[in-house]
């Protein structure tokens, strides 16, 4: 049989990261001793309290239906005080919080209640590819707003042209920034609130990675005035309690679009498992010091990566916040040059910055998903390399 696919289907680029993970298993295969700092999947297990929590809500019969909905009223209950406790953010329980399977799930759906065929989605660049794929699956148009170094990452949203604004539905913002490792102030989110509601656009921004900070906290998109007139904010329970297979996060905010997306989602899914959202709970509600000591060690990871790196002549600043490096590539050398060397002659896997958006060229990732000694080992491999 000949299978053909769909035009849709043909647009999509590779999958970066699993194009990162077939070639570090062919090394493996060929023996080779891998030092992975790609995929940003943290090597830390989920805390104790959340996996008891998650295994006594496994004997529950109740638990084994199909949940539904926008998720368990204790659920949302739960992201609601942690909301309040995190950001003084007051969210509605019943209208403004949907739980997702997963942000990358909720993402991914999003566009499907807001985008028609022509529609413009404004997308950060370089940056998480479900932005784009999202859009491609919704016959969107994807404009592609570049993140730069000489503006702290942050796109310039004056230079915008204005025809593409007034056809745009969405704005996808992530702070702090995958891969950039960049974090916005009060002030941004200020201008993408004024821009949103001039052009009367749904802002969503991710913020799956607001707990992973070293020296001052993020704060929410939703804490501006004005923030939930015009969008919502993504988490995601992945990062923050090491729980990227447990598949659990929510979207807060505008009730409208809220309801938009549960309703995309009513037809596309049955909600997330209730065992895992009894997880979600005693992850919010339960003790923080968990979250705390992966902050100490992600940057105990960062100090070791960051000061070697530039001690062997690599222009590498320390980031504020995520468990990404986002580090300049040696002079004469693209990203894919770069990581192919070091994967080829040290071992060690990265994600070049031109897979993640254009704007992306001359930069690599690397993911701080080992340990120190491991770090320090690829250290060792990399003063090796003739560059």
């Amino acid at each position: 049989m000949k299978v053909n696919y769909s035009e849709k289907l043909k647009k999509l680029p590779p999958y970066l990261f699993v194009e990162i993970d077939r070639k570090k298993k062919a090394a493996m295969e060929r023996g080779v001793d891998i030092i992975a700092l790609g995929v940003g999947d943290p090597d830390q297990p989920t805390p104790e309290h959340i996996v008891k929590a998650g295994q006594e809500a496994l004997k529950k019969g109740s638990n084994h239906q199909y949940p539904f909905g926008t998720g368990m009223k204790v659920f949302r209950e739960a992201v609601a005080k942690w909301y309040k406790s995190r950001f003084s953010v007051d969210l509605n329980p019943d209208t403004e919080i949907c739980s997702l399977i997963g942000s990358k799930e909720g993402i991914g759906h999003f566009h499907l209640g807001f985008v028609n065929p022509g529609d413009v989605v404004l997308i950060p660049e370089p940056g998480y590819p479900v932005y784009n794929t999202g859009t491609i699956f919704t016959d969107g148009e994807p404009y592609f707003m570049p993140l730069k170094e000489e503006n702290n990452f942050l796109p310039r949203l004056d230079l915008i042209p204005e025809a593409v604004a007034k056809r745009a539905r969405i704005m996808f913002v992530n702070y702090p920034n995958n891969p950039t490792a960049a974090i916005a102030d009060r002030n941004f989110y200020a201008q993408v609130i004024e821009f949103a509601k001039k052009y009367n656009i749904i802002v969503a921004h991710d913020a799956a990675y607001s707990e992973i900070y070293y020296e001052k906290k993020p704060v929410s998109f939703l804490e501006l005035p004005g923030a939930r007139d015009v969008g919502v904010e993504f988490h995601s329970l992945s990062k923050t309690y090491n729980m990227t297979g447990w598949r659990l996060g929510w979207a807060c905010g505008n009730a409208d679009v809220i309801k938009g997306l549960a309703t995309v989602k009513d037809n596309y899914d049955s909600g997330v498992f209730q065992a895992v959202q009894e997880a979600g709970v005693a992850a919010l509600n339960g003790p923080q010091d968990c979250v705390e000591k992966m902050r100490g060690l992600y940057r105990e990871r960062r100090d070791a990566l960051c000061d070697g790196l530039n001690s062997l002549g690599w222009k590498v600043r320390k980031p504020e916040a995520t468990f990404y490096v986002w580090a300049r590539v040696p002079s004469g050398y693209t990203s894919s040059q770069t990581v192919g060397k070091l994967l080829d002659e040290a071992g060690i896997v990265c994600t070049p910055g031109n897979g993640l958006g254009a704007s992306g060229e001359g930069y690599v990732r690397f993911a701080l998903t080992v340990d120190v000694p491991r770090i320090k080992e690829a250290l060792a491999r990399v003063s090796k390399i003739k560059w």
